[in-house]
């Protein structure tokens, strides 16, 4: 197996201590967030006082089962709302959903949009919202700040801890027939409230706590390293990796611990909240490739490249990995605590740890290489990409 120095020259700058302390930054927060046991019960009048009266409730088939949109529409309907349920969501949805989605909430002029559930209605309800004010096709809103009109008011109600998408103002859509994913964001799309309720979270299967929970340590660790790093921005991810890998374990020993479940998703949210406040990095970037050739779910694929990609930054950013290592950890180790550490939690969830094991050829890596370069997330990375380099991840990772 090559090692991976020599996919890419150790050159690089000198890093100055923590340059991110004196970093500009813009924050201004677009979400008012209500947390708390039993907080769903506020749904109807939350909807009332942002002026709603026909509302799209936004889900999917799994939610459904658990009942959680039942209790949504019986406080909805508590405050005379007409309510109209789009459960066809899947997961990681493509353009062709949203624009099935579009015609729904046209053909039933709502006013108002809820999303209910895990990321992939989040990103569903939010490109509903592009469409259905500004009009066109997603691709049109690929990047950040294409959408000329304003759009409706909406709530995002997160059942799982992971993206954090409640938090954020962009939507990942795959375009539906290369499948590769697009950032779609604007300001006006994030949510003007999140419900964060952790009863909501109890229903979550394991493998769904595992695979979303993973994602959202993948968020607090990568933002924390990225080029658009900030003191807000490390203020959060920081915060939100206490949170998650203290919690992380307990859930799978303890799922029923309200405590731990209350961990994940204030963690999860800080989490999304850090990457709307800067980026992510190479561990994305790489992973999502997987998605679309082998449909491997979002939080698995990061999860297999991020031990990786951590110890390939560490030479550049050993000091805030250090940060972020247990204390006793030896000083300039933070990257390789980090990285053993993401394996270790990985593993307690079950999740699989090589790219072998859930059937990736390295006969593609060529392909997944060239494919993760034109991810917009690589380039926040602070170590550079090569397409040389991406295939010295993906053999360590095999």
């Amino acid at each position: 197996m090559k090692e991976i120095s020599s996919h890419i020259s150790t050159g690089s700058v000198p890093l100055q201590k923590h340059p991110s302390s004196f970093a500009p930054f813009d924050f201004q927060p677009r979400t008012r967030v209500i947390s708390g046991r039993g907080v769903l019960s506020r749904l109807g009048s939350l909807v009332r006082e942002l002026s709603g009266s026909r509302v799209m409730l936004v889900t999917d088939p799994g939610i459904l089962k658990t009942g959680h949109p039942d209790r949504a529409l019986t406080h909805m309907r508590e405050s005379g709302l007409e309510i109209f349920t789009f459960s066809e969501v899947r997961e990681n949805p493509d353009s062709r959903l949203i624009m099935d989605a579009t015609d729904f909430a046209r053909a039933n002029k709502i006013d108002f949009v809820v999303a209910l559930g895990g990321g992939s209605s989040m990103d569903c309800a939010k490109g509903v919202n592009f469409l259905l004010t500004n009009g066109g096709t997603m691709s049109d809103y690929k990047g950040y700040g294409k959408a000329p009109q304003p759009m409706l008011p909406s709530i995002g109600i997160p059942t799982t801890s992971g993206t954090g998408s409640e938090a954020q103002s962009y939507a990942l859509i795959s375009e539906a027939k290369t499948q590769t994913k697009m950032a779609c964001g604007d300001p006006k799309a994030a949510f003007r409230i999140a419900i964060l309720d952790p009863e909501l979270t109890l229903s979550q299967p394991k493998m769904v706590a595992a695979v979303t929970g993973i994602d959202a340590i993948a968020h607090a660790l990568e933002s924390f390293v990225c080029l658009r790093r900030n003191p807000w921005s490390n203020t959060l991810a920081k915060e939100a990796w206490r949170l998650l890998s203290g919690a992380f374990p307990i859930i799978f020993t303890d799922p029923e611990n309200i405590e731990a479940r209350w961990s994940m998703l204030w963690g999860a949210h800080l989490a999304g909240m850090a990457i709307e406040n800067s980026m992510l990095g190479a561990a994305h970037a790489s992973g999502n490739p997987f998605t679309a050739h082998y449909g491997i779910t979002h939080g698995v694929a990061v999860s297999l490249m991020l031990p990786h990609v951590i110890r390939y930054n560490g030479d550049i950013v050993s000091d805030y990995y250090d940060e972020l290592a247990c204390p006793t950890a030896e000083k300039g180790k933070g990257a390789e605590f980090l990285a053993t550490e993401v394996d270790r939690l990985a593993t307690i969830a079950g999740l699989p740890r090589r790219l072998r094991d859930v059937g990736i050829s390295q006969s593609i890596f060529p392909i997944l290489a060239e494919e993760a370069m034109q991810q917009w997330t690589g380039t926040f990375n602070p170590r550079p990409l090569t397409e040389d380099a991406l295939i010295g991840l993906y053999e360590l990772a095999w």
